[in-house]
C-alpha cells in the first residue's frame, strides 16, 4: 500500500480516537470511595387537569417527600401553589416545610426556619442622634435659602412612630 493512503487512514483513526468522549455517562460518584445507594421511589402520583390545576405527590424510601397543588387563580392566570416537603438533614434532624406561593411570593413555614425579631424593637441612640442632626441641617438650609421665608423642616427625617 502506498504511503499516502496509509497516512490518511492513520489520520482518520487518530481523529476518531480524539473525538471519543472522555467522560462517563454514569451517575456522578460520591466524594468518598463509597458507592451511592439506589433509592426506590415509593410514590409518584401526578395529575394535570385541562383547566391548569395540578397536584402531585412524591415519596422516596430514604424519607424524602414532596407534595404540591396549584391552580391558575392568581392575577393574569398566575399559578397559586401550596404544598409541603420533608427530608432528613445531614445532622440527622427531620426537616418539614409547608409553603404557599401566591401574589405575595414564596411563604415557607417550618420549625427550623429563623424568625424575625418582634417589632417594634428599640431604635439605637446613634440612629436617633443622626435623625436629629439631619433635621437640624434641614432647618439651617431652609433659613439660608429663604432668609425672608422660614419653611418647615423636611418630614423625611422624622422619628419613627
Amino acid at each position: 500500500m502506498p504511503t499516502k493512503p496509509r497516512l490518511i487512514i492513520i489520520a482518520c483513526l487518530a481523529a476518531v480516537a480524539v473525538a471519543a468522549p472522555q467522560y462517563s455517562y454514569d451517575a456522578p460518584r460520591a466524594a468518598s470511595s463509597e458507592e451511592r445507594d439506589f433509592v426506590p421511589i415509593l410514590k409518584d402520583d401526578r395529575v394535570h387537569e385541562e383547566d391548569g390545576t395540578y397536584n402531585f405527590d412524591f415519596e422516596a424510601a430514604n424519607g424524602i417527600s414532596f407534595s404540591q397543588a396549584g391552580s391558575p387563580d392568581g392575577d393574569e392566570d398566575a399559578v397559586i401553589k401550596a404544598g409541603e416537603y420533608s427530608y432528613t438533614a445531614p445532622d440527622g434532624s427531620e426537616i418539614h416545610v409547608r409553603f404557599v406561593a401566591d401574589e405575595n411570593g414564596f411563604q415557607p413555614q417550618g420549625a427550623h426556619l429563623p424568625v424575625a425579631p418582634a417589632f417594634p424593637h428599640p431604635i439605637p441612640q446613634f440612629v436617633l442622634d443622626q435623625i436629629a442632626f439631619a433635621a437640624e441641617e434641614d432647618r439651617n438650609r431652609a433659613r439660608s435659602d429663604n432668609s425672608d421665608e422660614v419653611s418647615a423642616p423636611s418630614r423625611l427625617y422624622g422619628r419613627p412612630n
